[in-house]
């Protein structure tokens, strides 16, 4: 789709690769330009010391099984009917009431919670739930919970997808006795969309299943025709004015961003042709936006906002550490996905000097964000140290010296962000206590584990990829699991964002939802 609005446009291709030599190091006449210099020494870890310490994929499937999945396995979290996942419950899982909200959504942080006057449900969080099943599924071969992300598909099909006007409504608000879809169509923001796809491209996936990639291909084409600015090159926000206040000039990092991490990068090897190609084509015009428009090589860091100047700053909303390396660690795939040795080279080696700079080793921690004093925010938001774990694990199958930042921070993600007492992860965890911080009058800080923008994707990434790479770093078969009609090209077949060699796809058993068999997959030489 993109491909077609870039042809003949050499002016701006020239202006990407630009870019692109300024983060890298290319030779120009002026002799080889360096932005992020190589370190002096790289420390040498013992490999006896990585394999002690580094968790097992048993280590990640139990964290699955005791820490994430009993608060997900509950009838308040399953919804009534089942499918309707609820956006908001009290850190112990139970149900909320509006009337006599817990303290944790009482007093939560502003922006995260919609309860009062009206209640809102999110498709972001239904969706991203959906997707935490297909994971547990994904993982575990077992049948009830692929059924659950049925559950939820079927429920955003009939409450959640707009069939008048395309796409899907981001959110539903209670009032008078019912349920209210909106915004209105130009009103939603591309996020959001990018969102509405994200359990049913993870269930695509895993299943092939042909009425799912109906609904995946009309979400990603709606998104790309109302929201891709053909002269601008990038992903919109919003078309006009919404009722949250978002407006149609803003530029965001995660309009571009999400709609490679929340669907597409996964389902589009999955794709048949010609949408694969296709799909291709639009993630590697994503990946130079971000890199064009967004990219600071000055602070190795992707700027959250390009709107004005006065977005392009540290201590501004999406500049941190985690969306900038899950910027770098989408851009690298990408770059292997459709053979780009630029893009390739670009994530991973600006994504290894970030990596060195959040990592806090006096804690053994990643942090948060660098602030503008030049120090470091040693805050712990839930999904910004999956995010840096998750891209140190993947090069730790190249280089298992990036297994050395992991021995410590899977420490402090098991000690700390886990409710030991009440199953999954803390939202924010404050860095000087290692304490999640209080909620009550006049907090500040407080973050319930459950609200609209928290849920549990990133929790259950964390423990797919922390089992994929576990595997393979410790030179074991990794075993997943799918549900297909019949067996797709095997070359299509790969674990999740990583490749490897296939050895074996076997059927496990013939109950699966639709009539397909629920297949075992073993993989080997993962990268």
């Amino acid at each position: 789709m993109i491909r077609s609005i870039m042809s003949g446009n050499r002016a701006r291709t020239v202006g990407i690769a630009v870019v692109l030599a300024a983060a890298l190091s290319v030779s120009w006449a002026g002799g080889a330009v360096e932005t992020i210099a190589p370190p002096k020494s790289v420390r040498q870890y013992s490999l006896n010391e990585l394999l002690a310490r580094l968790p097992t994929g048993e280590r990640w499937l139990a964290h699955l099984r005791d820490d994430l999945l009993p608060f997900w396995l509950m009838d308040s979290a399953i919804g009534n009917p089942r499918g309707n996942f609820p956006t908001y419950r009290c850190n112990d899982g139970s149900p909320i009431n509006p009337a006599q909200l817990c303290p944790e959504q009482r007093y939560a942080a502003s922006g995260i919670v919609f309860v009062y006057p009206e209640q809102r449900q999110y498709l972001r969080v239904l969706s991203r739930q959906i997707y935490a099943y297909a994971v547990a599924f994904h993982l575990t071969g077992d049948e009830s919970l692929l059924k659950l992300a049925y559950d939820g598909i079927n429920f955003e099909r009939t409450h959640f997808f707009d069939r008048k006007s395309g796409g899907a409504y981001s959110y539903r608000t209670f009032r008078d006795g019912q349920w209210i879809p909106g915004p209105a169509p130009l009103q939603r923001t591309s996020q959001d969309l990018a969102y509405a796809a994200t359990g049913i491209g993870m269930v695509y996936y895993l299943t092939r299943d042909p009425q799912l990639l109906e609904d995946l291909l009309a979400l990603k084409n709606y998104i790309f025709r109302t929201y891709f600015d053909q002269e601008q090159r990038f992903v919109t926000w919003v078309r006009e004015l919404s009722p949250d206040g978002d407006t149609p000039d803003q530029r965001e990092l995660v309009a571009q961003l999400d709609q490679v991490y929340a669907f597409m990068l996964a389902a589009t090897p999955a794709l048949p042709e010609p949408h694969r190609t296709e799909w291709k084509n639009d993630l590697a015009q994503l990946a130079r936006t971000m890199i064009e428009q967004f990219y600071s090589p000055r602070q190795n860091l992707f700027w959250g906002a390009a709107t004005a100047t006065d977005t392009r700053r540290l201590e501004t909303p999406h500049t941190d550490f985690g969306h900038s390396v899950k910027t770098l660690w989408m851009i690298h795939y990408i770059g292997r996905m459709t053979n780009n040795l630029d893009l390739v080279e670009f994530g991973w080696r600006n994504a290894t000097a970030l990596l060195e700079k959040a990592y806090l080793p006096e804690t053994g921690s990643w942090g948060r964000r660098p602030l503008l004093d030049g120090t470091i925010d040693p805050d712990k938001e839930w999904w910004g140290l999956a995010e840096l774990d998750q891209v140190s694990a993947t090069f730790s199958l190249i280089d298992p010296n990036y297994a050395g930042y992991l021995i410590n921070t899977y420490d402090y993600w098991f000690k700390y962000m886990v409710d030991h007492e009440n199953h999954e992860i803390w939202h924010m965890v404050d860095g000087r206590t290692n304490q999640p911080y209080p909620c009550g009058p006049g907090a500040t800080s407080c973050f319930p584990k459950q609200h609209s923008w928290k849920n549990s994707l990133h929790s259950f990434e964390h423990c797919l990829v922390g089992y994929i790479t576990a595997q393979q770093f410790h030179s074991q078969p990794v075993t997943l699991y799918y549900a297909f009609a019949q067996p797709p090209e095997q070359a299509t077949v790969q674990p999740y964002f990583y490749t490897g060699y296939l050895a074996k796809l076997d059927p496990a058993t013939v109950a699966a939802p639709g009539s397909r068999k629920i297949y075992r997959a073993t993989f080997t030489n993962v990268r």
